[in-house]
């Protein structure tokens, strides 16, 4: 079971993940995807679609750059509002983050190097020797 939602079946059944938010917004979130893979085309071009947390950190700015052109396209093709909504879920998800929610599945710590120059995706990690793969 996961650590995201509750062990109680009667309160994983008020969280409608599929009818409360899919169904709801199925078209904007469409949108938002394809903004997570033009980021991922341009700040990782040839990796595997992940968010890289140590790129274009300004979460509160440029949502708010794309509020100002909502309603347009972006010259990438995307739209601006499709941005602002993906930096809206990127702080979103920091937050819960720092208040102990697990680091989301598709997101990559920025690297971190030792005095030795191995690499490591925490500081944490660095301490404990895990490198990174």
């Amino acid at each position: 079971m996961s650590d995201l939602l509750p062990k109680n079946a009667s309160e994983r059944k008020r969280i409608p993940l599929a009818s409360g938010v899919l169904d709801y917004f199925t078209s904007a979130l469409i949108e938002i995807a394809k903004v997570s893979q033009v980021g991922n085309d341009q700040h990782n071009p040839g990796q595997p679609l992940h968010w890289s947390r140590g790129k274009s950190m300004d979460q509160s700015d440029t949502m708010l750059r794309h509020f100002v052109e909502r309603g347009k396209i972006d010259t990438d093709g995307v739209r601006h509002s499709a941005k602002m909504c993906w930096r809206a879920l990127a702080i979103l998800q920091e937050e819960l983050e720092a208040e102990g929610a697990p680091l989301a599945r598709g997101a990559r710590l920025p690297e971190t190097s030792n005095k030795r120059g191995s690499t490591f995706t925490t500081d944490s990690d660095a301490e404990n020797g895990a490198k990174l793969a």
